[in-house]
């Protein structure tokens, strides 16, 4: 009797930002790059730019793994790419997000993925993880700052690092790229 392999794992990668504000559209521009690659069948590239409610809604069609690029300021310099676990989602028992389609913050998409969740019966991706990019400058103008722009292709292929189920080899510190966790 010959069983039939288990499909992959379904992968959702969304890119988040808003181009209008320079440095914050790194991660609509890397996933234009991502989507333009060979890429498995169970992988999806998506750019969400400031659309969070639309990817809430999106995620109920059922994703193991959730992978967000994003523009993430924590302090390093422009261009410093993160690899970061989210793992501050669910029973918090927090309120409903208040939505602003304007300030959809991955935290708050994932608390309203988590309220939908609970009323669908559907359920979450078990992975979350965020591509971040210290940004420059998320002042009002169109195009990435040359560190952030430069940033972009390292970024892609650490998503491809990521999606071949592994961990990113985590260039030097010099090199601009760090791992971090969430919670």
């Amino acid at each position: 009797m010959s069983r039939d392999p288990l499909p992959a794992p379904r992968t959702l990668v969304a890119g988040i930002g808003n181009i209008f504000l320079g440095d914050d559209g790194f991660g609509v521009e890397a996933a234009r790059l991502l989507a333009a690659r060979d890429l498995p069948d169970h992988v999806e590239v998506v750019d969400v730019g400031v659309r969070g409610v639309h990817l809430a809604y999106q995620l109920l069609d059922g994703y193991d793994t959730l992978v967000l690029l994003d523009a993430t300021a924590r302090g390093e310099s422009p261009g410093t790419l993160y690899v970061v676990e989210h793992e501050g989602r669910g029973g918090t028992g927090a309120a409903v997000p208040v939505l602003d389609g304007h300030r959809m913050t991955p935290d708050t998409v994932l608390a309203l993925l988590d309220t939908l969740c609970a009323g669908t019966g559907a359920k979450p991706p078990g992975r979350v993880l965020v591509v971040g990019c210290e940004p420059a400058s998320v002042d009002e103008r169109i195009g990435l700052s040359p560190p952030v722009a430069d940033a972009v292709p390292r970024a892609v292929r650490a998503v491809e690092e990521l999606l071949e189920g592994g961990v990113p080899v985590l260039a030097r510190a010099a090199e601009g790229f760090t791992r971090g966790d969430t919670g």
